[in-house]
């Protein structure tokens, strides 16, 4: 199986995020490992999606890695 890989080291827009999520839920895509993530209380108080997809795109290692397209499937996090 052959995965596009997003790069996220330039960052995406928040209209970018927004389609590769998709329908999908906002939260699976945060990185509970970042920082910003637990300064600001992220697990306990979890973002709205548009918090959420705002707050990605300006701190792009907020986003959870690595992140596979394939067609309409998404893969977020590790893969084995």
């Amino acid at each position: 199986m052959k995965f596009e890989e997003v790069d996220l080291n330039r960052g995406l827009s928040v209209a970018e995020l927004d389609s590769l999520i998709g329908r999908r839920d906002h939260l699976p895509f945060l990185n509970s490992r970042n920082e910003l993530y637990r300064e600001l209380g992220m697990k306990q108080n979890p973002p709205t999606r548009e918090e959420a997809l705002r707050l990605m795109s300006q701190h792009p290692n907020l986003i959870k890695r690595p992140i596979l397209v394939d067609g309409n499937k998404v893969s977020v996090g590790s893969v084995t």
